[in-house]
């Protein structure tokens, strides 16, 4: 559903986001761009965790579809019939 791909959405850029921040802090604390990267990876990894799979809390408000309707089947039956006509001649 569109609302659970909207939360989905929201919940990767703010995960994303906040271990951008918490990573550059940390990196330039440490003086250490290598700790900026890792956590970054690990706030995609989970992020990834939380937004990939089809998890229920995305799939609360379901599509509704048109029902299938079965209007292709008289123009087959006349064609059926054309073919028929035309066999025994």
């Amino acid at each position: 559903d569109y609302k659970g791909q909207k939360l989905a959405e929201q919940i990767f850029q703010g995960i994303i986001l906040v271990s951008a921040v918490i990573g550059f802090i940390y990196g330039y604390i440490t003086e250490q761009f290598g700790w900026t990267v890792y956590i970054v990876m690990a706030g995609f990894a989970l992020s990834c965790l939380l937004t990939l799979p089809p998890w229920p809390m995305y799939r609360r408000n379901p599509l509704k579809w048109l029902p299938v309707q079965e209007s292709g089947t008289e123009d087959k039956k006349l064609a059926d019939r054309k073919l028929k006509r035309h066999a025994k001649s």
